[in-house]
């Protein structure tokens, strides 16, 4: 890759940039980027001149030569670049509240990766990583996309099944913050070695073992879970409620927060149909989050990444992205847990699926670990269900077609009647028509029958 370390950020107008940019000033001595471009939309050109200015200003503050550009054209960016990070929202946080809203109206959950919510965040999502990913093969096929965009195992999947392209790598937050919660409640120091068995999909993954110094200190952490002790929840948008004893103790494994939708939907539904009720939806809450941030983010005397960023969620996010990115470009074949194609690395499993796998990443991308080649039987049942509804989700994205919508939305758990699932896609297709160009045909469709 040379002397020059070129890296893309797509979505740079995002709130989470200034950490982003923490998280390659604090490695700059390893990774010594030389050029970040921040690209967006013209829809983001404010947030975008907001938060250039104050990546400027942190790097002047650390001192370090690197140069920082903001654009509309993401061609011309993506020239030479090394690297492409994607943390985009399509439709921005008013799409994310229809997702949210629309679903609880008819007694269903919203949430921006599960269920409805999550299905329509994929069909906006998915077209536009695509695209990317045309550019990118085009303008820079040798870089790494890294990608950040939620629903992150759906985007995997379908760039995994609708190209030949290999240097994708899907990232997420949550096992991260599963990480800091075992090095927490372990008292790990910095000279400790922790290996994590991490398995299953995106927002659907479970903790097998847990090796410090090559010791399993697995029992302990799940002694504590199951009794109530200790709580793995480190996710801002998702309430902290415990996991049913009998349910741990049975698994013989740990959950990340997201299962709670699935182990717990009666009572994640009431809470979300209570905000509702009161008139507020998690998206309302990050809305309000973000309008501080940015009047934050204006001040001319702001150097560093502020304190109240974390109200935003996302925590390590700087840590999941550059460190995946630190470990490619320095050939470091160290552990992360990732978003892949395991390519029949697993041996229960279909061989073309994306799972979620601690990995070894080096110059030739992860490489799933080899201490975990089965999937645990007792979650096999409901990971083949997730799959499913992420594989119908990914071909309605590229089809447009209402039936495949329709049939995701019934291949959802937590979907719970086929006459409903018609409901739902006829009306958030409406409502999201802006930001769904594949669909225009099927939307005017609707129109013409809703007319009727």
């Amino acid at each position: 890759m040379g002397q020059k370390l070129k890296i893309v950020t797509i979505g740079g107008g995002s709130s989470y940039t200034p950490e982003l940019l923490e998280g390659f000033l604090k490695r700059y001595h390893e990774l010594p980027v030389t050029e970040l471009w921040l690209v967006d939309v013209e829809e983001g050109q404010e947030k975008l001149d907001i938060i250039h200015a104050l990546c400027q200003r942190m790097i002047e503050k650390a001192g370090v030569p690197m140069q920082v550009h903001k654009t509309l054209d993401r061609r011309a960016a993506l020239q030479g670049a090394d690297f492409v990070t994607t943390q985009l929202r399509v439709g921005q946080l008013k799409a994310r509240e229809k997702d949210e809203r629309i679903p609880l109206s008819h007694g269903y959950l919203g949430q921006e990766t599960n269920g409805a919510g999550g299905l329509f965040k994929g069909l906006r999502t998915i077209p536009v990583i695509l695209d990317i990913v045309k550019d990118v093969q085009e303008i820079c096929p040798n870089a790494w996309i890294i990608n950040f965009t939620n629903p992150a195992g759906m985007v995997t999947e379908a760039i995994n099944r609708h190209t030949n392209f290999k240097h994708f790598i899907g990232v997420c937050n949550i096992p991260i913050g599963m990480k800091m919660f075992i090095t927490d409640v372990l008292q790990l120091t910095p000279q400790d070695e922790l290996n994590i068995d991490l398995f299953g999909l995106n927002h659907l993954v479970f903790i097998r073992e847990v090796l410090v110094n090559g010791k399993s200190r697995f029992d302990e952490l799940l002694e504590g879970i199951a009794s109530g002790t200790l709580s793995t929840n480190s996710v801002k948008n998702i309430t902290d409620l415990p996991f049913n004893e009998g349910l741990i103790r049975s698994l013989r494994l740990i959950p990340c927060s997201y299962l709670l939708y699935y182990f717990k939907p009666k009572e994640m539904l009431a809470i979300e149909m209570g905000e509702y009720y009161k008139g507020g939806t998690r998206s309302q809450v990050v809305q309000k989050v973000e309008q501080q941030l940015f009047e934050l983010y204006k001040n001319p005397d702001l150097n560093v990444k502020p304190k109240e960023l974390e109200l935003r969620g996302g925590a390590y996010y700087s840590d999941a992205a550059c460190e995946v990115i630190n470990a490619i470009h320095n050939n470091k074949h160290t552990e992360h847990y990732v978003n892949i194609p395991h390519n029949g690395h697993i041996d229960n499993i279909p061989s073309n699926w994306s799972i979620e796998i601690t990995c070894t990443l080096g110059h030739d991308g992860a490489q799933p670990t080899p201490r975990i080649t089965h999937f645990d039987e007792q979650v096999l049942g409901l990971i083949y269900t997730i799959k499913g509804f992420e594989v119908a989700t990914s071909q309605a994205a590229i089809s447009g077609d209402f039936n495949n919508v329709q049939l995701a939305l019934n291949l959802s758990p937590l979907i719970h009647s086929d006459n409903d699932a018609e409901l739902l896609a006829r009306e958030m297709l409406l409502a999201h028509e802006q930001w769904l160009p594949n669909f225009a045909t099927t939307i005017k469709d609707l129109k013409v029958s809703k007319e009727k």
